[in-house]
């Protein structure tokens, strides 16, 4: 995995703020502990390293890995 410049990583943390609701669309998961895609959540933070660290409703709290994974912002209102 490549390394994020520090452009990427400010550009994520403007975009994924606490709070903000999520779905996971596809995660990079050797290990089998992702949420299934699809699988809405509440975003805690963004790591130094542009992790989006997520409240999934499912109990987990996986991060989603700048370039290796993808969530998108949702609104609920229009879900």
């Amino acid at each position: 995995m490549k390394i994020p410049t520090d452009e990427e990583i400010k550009a994520v943390k403007e975009t994924y703020k606490k709070g903000m609701r999520v779905q996971l669309v596809r995660m990079n998961d050797e290990y089998g502990q992702a949420p299934p895609m699809g699988t809405k959540g509440t975003v805690e933070f963004v790591d130094g390293i542009g992790t989006v660290f997520v409240r999934w409703d499912n109990g987990g709290g996986l991060g989603v890995a700048l370039g290796a994974d993808e969530a998108r912002i949702i609104d609920e209102k229009t879900e």
